[in-house]
């Protein structure tokens, strides 16, 4: 999608005609800017709004300016617009430190990987450096609200439709609807559709029902079968012939009377049964479906405990000492790119994100991937570490989920650079830089625009290579403790969209595509059971590892590696024979739950 930016002059003129005499300065406008892509004009006012491009009260542009191509879908782009609402209110409009300029720079920043046009964005500024600008600021201020912040009519607001689109593919992974896609019922006439139908349920299931337009009983049953269809979605195929327009198709079956029920399963037929009593046909149908998909084993089990541990990612969002850790850099902290991003981070800190608008995030990328050749091993943690804090913003975090490079190659993304070259020292990186690598990973988690990614190679790879190696390391009690943080955010994620696709009624056999690779989850799960065994000091990094065992393990494939693993491991032993001490012993009902419930009764 092209995306432009309109420029607005709120001033109609007149800041050209009289700035230089009133302030000592020339201002050519007073700008308001808006972002236009897809058919929408999207701006900053009255908190943020959406309207049909140039139909605002400000009229016409005074100058549209390109801003270039995005290639991101709408479904990720309104994503990160939901996190600039939460920043973006209608309370918190000022026109000096927090307007429509500034919601712009940091959309677009987003959007095509560059900010708006700096005579737009200093403007305000410009009027604040000059006697005159500061003394007007608050009646300026109030003059210009009712301008800013005016309504728009509603017939130019598009409908929600325009701006809601339904979840699709993003980077090679599919993104599962909130709510499963419903089934249907099929209604045909002729032999060779039923047959085609039931070719199609050769892996699953299948219901016929043979009914008549003359037939009063069968529709007192229509509402049920039509129910049982959609809650089944792609699970089974729901079939109604009408026998008064099927002749071939009743002869086929040898079909009497109406209505009659068969039901078929992987191709062979199971049941049949006539009457129009609905307790028989959602049993039936329940008893087909249980037999087609068989519920998992641990959905039966009682782990209230692990069920109830937050799902919430651990983060570490601590400011560092900055004049410390930019001293440290020596020649390399006083590149541009790092002083803004500590007056961002200072703002951030003391201020909040209203007040912090984005520095250059594209200029702040470029020098974390020439950092890992300035900065020797040793004091490269101090790069990271800034990294770590400003991504406890949204913007920042979404910015670097979406980051656009030159190429569609994923491994050319800062973040993966940053990983990859931390992962090629392996157990002989330094000590400081593991940890904050550690804890930059679990940041990455707190946007939602991060996670299928994370998720997936060549992230997943990386994040479970860097904790692997962490947890197995005997001396630095840290490490193994930000490491199990990792693992835990790690299995959170995968933990609720394993369970998402069962609360969508999708077949155990095809779970969600975005699910963390299985052999990553084995990976990480060798790990975890071999630092049970093994760690004696952290009563903390024990619970967690048994928690992330449980998650790990729960519904997961009943044919699938990570079951073979924990059979090969005896998981179950070992984490029965957990002992926890002190404030840790909360942990034993725990340790027992996944032991017994998940581990030990099989699956």
């Amino acid at each position: 999608m092209d995306v432009q930016l309109y420029v607005y002059d709120l001033s109609k003129g007149l800041a050209r005609q009289l700035s230089a005499q009133f302030l000592g300065t020339q201002i050519d406008a007073v700008y308001h800017t808006s972002l236009v892509f897809g058919g929408i004009e999207y701006f900053f006012g009255q908190g943020v709004h959406m309207c049909y491009p140039g139909t605002t009260h400000h009229g016409a542009p005074m100058e549209i300016i390109p801003m270039g191509k995005t290639d991101l879908p709408m479904e990720v782009i309104l994503e990160y617009l939901d996190a600039l609402k939460q920043i973006y209110t209608a309370e918190s409009y000022d026109l000096f430190l927090h307007n429509c300029n500034n919601f712009s720079n940091d959309f677009a920043m987003f959007l095509v990987g560059r900010g708006i046009p700096g005579h737009i964005t200093s403007l305000p500024q410009t009027v604040l450096n000059t006697p005159f600008g500061q003394m007007l600021r608050p009646q300026i201020d109030s003059a210009m609200r009712s301008i800013t912040q005016a309504p728009i009519p509603p017939q130019q607001v598009p409908p929600a439709s325009a701006t809601s689109p339904s979840r699709s593919t993003r980077n090679g992974m599919f993104h599962k609807p909130s709510v499963a896609a419903e089934g249907k019922v099929h209604n045909v006439s002729s032999l060779r559709e039923v047959e085609s139908l039931l070719d199609s349920a050769l892996k699953s299931c299948a219901i016929i029902f043979f009914t008549s337009s003359t037939c009063a009983p069968c529709k007192l049953v229509y509402p049920a079968y039509d129910d049982l269809a959609a809650k089944a979605g792609m699970k089974a195929v729901f079939i109604k012939v009408d026998i008064n327009n099927a002749y071939e198709v009743s002869a086929k079956y040898s079909v009497r009377a109406t209505p009659t029920f068969m039901t078929f399963l992987k191709g062979q037929k199971q049941e049949e049964w006539s009457g129009a009593d609905e307790n028989r046909l959602r049993s039936n149908a329940q008893l087909l479906l249980n037999a087609a998909f068989p519920p998992h084993p641990h959905l039966s089990r009682s782990v209230p405990t692990l069920l109830r541990t937050s799902l919430r990612p651990v983060t570490y969002a601590k400011v560092p000492p900055l004049d410390k850790l930019i001293a440290k850099m020596g020649e390399t902290g006083r590149d541009p790119a790092v002083a803004s991003m500590v007056t961002f981070i200072r703002t951030l800190s003391n201020s909040g994100a209203i007040e912090a608008p984005l520095p250059n995030l594209p200029a702040f990328a470029q020098f974390l991937q020439s950092a890992t050749n300035k900065l020797p091993p040793d004091l490269l943690f101090t790069v990271f570490d800034l990294l770590r804090t400003a991504l406890a913003d949204s913007r920042v975090a979404g910015f670097f989920a979406e980051e656009h490079t030159n190429t569609s190659n994923l491994s050319t993304t800062t973040i993966i650079h940053l990983l990859t070259h931390v992962d090629s020292f392996g157990d002989t990186a330094p000590y400081n830089l593991r940890l904050t690598t550690l804890h930059l990973a679990c940041n990455l988690f707190s946007s939602p625009l991060f996670i299928p990614h994370l998720l997936a190679p060549p992230f997943s790879t990386l994040l479970v290579s860097l904790l692997t190696t962490a947890l197995l390391d005997g001396k630095h009690t840290a490490l193994r403790a930000s490491a199990t943080t990792l693992a835990l955010n790690l299995a959170a994620s995968n933990h609720q969209i394993r369970m998402r696709a069962y609360s969508n009624n999708t077949p155990s056999s095809s779970l969600d595509a975005s699910e963390l690779p299985e052999g990553d989850q084995v990976e990480m799960l060798a790990s975890l059971l071999e630092t049970l065994g093994t760690e004696t000091e952290s009563q903390e990094v024990l619970k967690m590892c048994v928690i992330c065992i449980g998650w790990l393990a729960y519904c997961a494939p009943v044919n699938g590696e990570v079951k073979d693993l924990c059979a090969v491991m005896d998981a179950a032993g070992t984490v029965l024979k957990v002992k926890f001490v002190g404030e840790g012993k909360e942990g034993e009902g725990l340790a027992r739950e996944v032991g017994r419930e998940v581990l030990g009764r099989g699956w």
